[in-house]
């Protein structure tokens, strides 16, 4: 059985239909029968012609909703659990870090996120898996090349914000405090300055180079403000996933030197889209609240 429309249900398309079935001949009955609806609702629809001279949609009177049915729930349970919540408590509780609106990424979008990386010239670190058929243990085509003492590597800093992805620096040699305050001073600072804004907020992690008094001293006379950043959190980091796409990127494209490795860096991370960079930015509000649930232990991010 066809469920009869209401007059909400009825559209604009809907409402020229039945004048122009009206003015065809079609009787009020026929009408009703055909756009299966009250013949009430088809009289209201002719009475706004003759009356208007033009069909408009009615808008439902008052404001606006400003929350959605699910969030109205939210706000129902957390009034149960404890009548005692103040409005400020329920609206942080019923405020989830599923739901990701708008606002959300325009307060990520004057940080700037950064950390360091190391890519080999060939290979990874890491174990790499191999599927091969039984039998096949000895096969060349199923067995990976060495490379004698890692084959070399290239060290490189990078940051990022909601407005672009920032330089790519690479690194020679040991990165110590002063080669970080140089990276700060001549990299990092220009690029935020002019792409972000003299009031942005720069992310780092604990690691000691980071947070020495030689460092300090640097954003105390830079007027640099830092975001708090829990020590040992690199899940935290939207950072750490761009290091694995740029790494995804260049899987078993070799590099016969630094330079050529750094070159290939570069061109990868410069092609980043931006609809990554959102999608990472989008992800910080589940993020923080997987860390949190974690209670300090590592999480799926």
């Amino acid at each position: 059985m066809v469920r009869p429309l209401g007059r909400k249900n009825i559209s604009q398309d809907i409402r020229k239909a039945i004048v122009i079935g009206f003015r065809s001949g079609c009787s009020k009955d026929v009408l009703a029968q055909q756009f299966t609806c009250s013949k009430r609702a088809i009289e209201k629809v002719l009475k706004q012609f003759r009356d208007e001279g033009a069909l408009m949609e009615r808008k439902s009177p008052g404001r606006p909703r400003i929350t959605s049915k699910n969030v109205d729930r939210n706000i129902v349970r957390a009034s149960r659990e404890d009548p005692q919540r103040s409005f400020t408590d329920i609206q942080m509780i019923v405020k989830s870090p599923n739901e990701v609106t708008p606002s959300l990424r325009t307060e990520w979008a004057n940080h700037v996120f950064s950390d360091e990386s190391k890519f080999n010239l060939f290979g990874t670190d890491g174990i790499k898996w191999i599927r091969r058929p039984v039998g096949c243990r000895f096969d060349p085509s199923y067995q990976l090349q060495t490379v004698k003492h890692g084959g070399g590597s290239v060290m490189v800093w990078g940051c990022f914000s909601g407005t672009s992805i920032g330089p790519l620096r690479r690194i020679t040699g040991i990165m110590d405090r002063y080669v970080y305050e140089d990276i700060l001073e001549k990299t990092m600072r220009p690029w935020a300055r002019s792409n972000v804004g003299q009031a942005f907020v720069f992310q780092q992690d604990n690691d000691p180079k980071h947070t020495s008094k030689h460092i300090k001293d640097w954003f105390r006379r830079r007027h640099v403000n830092l975001l708090d950043w829990p020590s040992q959190s690199p899940d935290l980091n939207p950072i750490e996933h761009l290091w694995e796409h740029v790494e995804r990127q260049l899987r078993g494209i070799r590099a016969s030197n630094a330079n050529q490795k750094f070159d290939q860096l570069q061109s990868v991370w410069q092609a980043i889209p931006m609809s990554v960079i959102h999608t990472l930015l989008d992800s910080m509000p589940k993020r923080c609240q997987a860390v949190i649930d974690a209670k300090g232990y590592p999480t799926k991010y």
